[in-house]
């Protein structure tokens, strides 16, 4: 069931879809804007000192920075509308993915303006460099292919999970659903993402007369220590979300989830 309320007024009804095409759309355009910025730029977060290392700093790519509140989109989305509605987004997330990826290849095989060498390819400038749309093409399918295969594993995870933690603590307990999904989701996309961009993309900044496995460790550690800390304070908006938005469509979550487990028989 996705509504307390079996026959809502039209009212209702409206609210409740105009509030999941705004959950939605943020997921949606999060999802896009980092797939275009992702790894276009690495942010140094901080630097530590160690005797045997040296210095080792910690740096997290700039699409990360808004990805954890499209966790919180399917959070909210999952507590108050139910898990196909969570998992439909996610498919549609996906297809998104590929239209990015699509337009961008289109952009680049049409004709431009740019020039021309003797044998047909795009000139590069002095230093080397492709016209800016090429080099943040290039980056963009780096990014989409690793977000993709992350994104598809650790948002199914997070729906997963998250209804995983709704089942076991019969619908209570809000926030060790909605940090236990995320925290675990997050981890799958951080390693999948990080791992991902180096081997397929080559697009980390490493250096490699250094073990690499060193590096992209502390890569792993650095965006995921990021998410963690991300996903804690969204422990807040999430309760406030629920609790607000719960009253204002209508909507009682466990009262749903234990009509739902009588249904099919989890509840015993």
């Amino acid at each position: 069931m996705t509504a307390s309320h079996t026959n809502p007024s039209p009212e209702i009804v409206q609210r409740r879809e105009r509030v999941f095409l705004v959950l939605a759309g943020l997921f949606l355009g999060t999802l896009a804007m980092l797939n275009i910025l992702g790894i276009s730029r690495f942010i140094k977060l901080f630097t530590l000192s160690f005797e045997n290392y040296g210095d080792v700093v910690f740096a997290v790519a700039i699409g990360v920075l808004p990805y954890p509140l499209t966790f919180l989109a399917t959070d909210l989305i999952s507590e108050l509308y139910g898990r196909k509605r969570a998992n439909f987004v996610v498919f549609v997330g996906l297809i998104l993915n590929l239209w990015v990826m699509f337009i961008m290849w289109l952009g680049g095989v049409m004709p431009g303006f740019e020039t021309l060498t003797a044998t047909g390819e795009i000139a590069r400038d002095a230093a080397g460099r492709l016209p800016v749309f090429y080099e943040v093409r290039a980056l963009t399918f780096g990014a989409v292919t690793a977000s993709m295969i992350a994104y598809l594993a650790a948002q199914f995870v997070d729906v997963y999970m998250f209804h995983f933690w709704k089942t076991l603590t019969k619908g209570k307990h809000l926030w060790l659903r909605n940090n236990g999904s995320t925290l675990v989701s997050q981890l799958v996309d951080t390693v999948a993402v990080i791992l991902v961009t180096h081997y397929y993309a080559k697009a980390l900044p490493v250096d490699m007369a250094k073990p690499i496995f060193n590096q992209l460790l502390i890569f792993i550690v650095s965006g995921y220590t990021f998410k963690l800390i991300v996903a804690l304070v969204d422990t807040g908006p999430f309760y406030l979300g629920v609790h607000y938005l719960s009253r204002y469509l209508e909507i009682d979550p466990l009262a749903d989830f234990e009509t739902e487990a009588l249904s099919t028989g989890q509840e015993k």
